[in-house]
């Protein structure tokens, strides 16, 4: 999810912590706990440095390796350990490490949750997982626990039964967004039985979930509101054995190449420019309001060698799809 959700998370699991018999009998301890699971909701992104060296590079790493299985055992340890020295609150180390782990862990799980996903089983599969049932920032989730921050923070509420409901509550909205993606996923289904994958993708208000079912050598995109299928558009697959010359040519670059180890569902188009040729790889599944906002292009000049290349997105922020 976005930063701002991860840091906010942070905080209210460090109002959960009371909880822990441990935590209570120790006040002095919850700053260094905020600090721990703070840091510890927000670690995984620490990828994001990689911003440094390129877009390509961004998006190779970005919820890789510091999403992985090992990674949340990693973070607690070290985020835990940091925590406890600054201010030396050694005797409860192991506790620090607990609820840091528990917060890289609700981290990794957000953005599973997410259309953008996980490569969460690394090292021993670079698949990327994701369940498509929260956008990047969820509206819901950021002002209930926005509310029971403050509720703690400003007013004074106690933080155990505060945030034992606050987490029960955010425990059964996934579950309820889970539950509405599987009877939207059995609605496309039924609508197109020949499809093979199909998936979707919730915009920020829950209520319309945008779809792409592959079905044959076609893509039928289209949007599902209140239960009802509405078909937007039909884009051809690419197959890798019928692509044209100057896509061919650009399969090497270090853009495609990146693409390539994301993509789920891939469209190629090319057309004439000046310089020569622009040849686009799209990423179909991010498919909406007639555009495909993630992919790569690339510029060749008339004998097929390459001019310029970007990858990434092609929309603004606050912009759909929110992944």
């Amino acid at each position: 999810m976005d930063t701002g959700s991860h840091l906010l998370f942070g905080l209210t699991l460090a109002g959960l912590s009371m909880i822990d018999p441990h935590v209570a009998a120790n006040p002095e301890l919850l700053p260094a706990m905020a600090t721990a699971t703070m840091i510890g909701s927000h670690a995984p992104d620490f990828d994001s440095f990689m911003r440094l060296k390129g877009k390509a590079a961004y998006i190779r790493t970005h919820r890789g390796l510091t999403h992985s299985l090992p990674a949340p055992l990693i973070w607690a340890v070290i985020i835990g350990t940091g925590a406890s020295a600054l201010f030396g609150q050694w005797p409860h180390w192991l506790t620090l490490v607990c609820w840091t782990f528990a917060a890289v862990c609700f981290h990794i799980t957000l953005d599973l949750l997410n259309g953008y996903g996980v490569q969460c089983f690394r090292p021993f599969s670079r698949r990327w997982w994701h369940l498509d049932a929260l956008c990047l920032f969820d509206p819901y989730l950021f002002v209930l626990h926005t509310v029971s921050a403050l509720a703690w923070l400003v007013f004074g509420f106690s933080p155990v039964p505060l945030f034992a409901i606050t987490y029960g509550l955010t425990a059964l909205y996934i579950i309820w967004r889970l539950t509405v993606h599987h009877m939207t996923l059995r609605i496309v289904r039924e609508a197109y039985p020949a499809a093979g994958t199909i998936s979707l993708l919730p915009s920020l208000s829950g209520r319309v979930w945008q779809f792409t079912a592959e079905t044959g050598n076609i893509f039928r995109l289209g949007k599902v509101r209140d239960g009802v299928i509405m078909e937007e558009a039909i884009i051809p697959k690419s197959r890798e054995d019928r692509l044209p010359p100057q896509a061919r040519a650009t399969i090497g670059t270090d853009v495609v190449q990146t693409f390539l180890g994301f993509a789920d569902r891939i469209h190629v188009n090319v057309s004439s420019v000046a310089e020569g040729y622009e040849v686009v790889w799209s990423d179909v599944r991010f498919w909406t309001n007639n555009k495909m906002p993630f992919g790569t292009a690339v510029t060749l000049d008339p004998q097929l060698n390459v001019l310029r290349e970007r990858i990434g997105w092609d929309k603004k922020t606050w912009e759909p799809p929110h992944v």
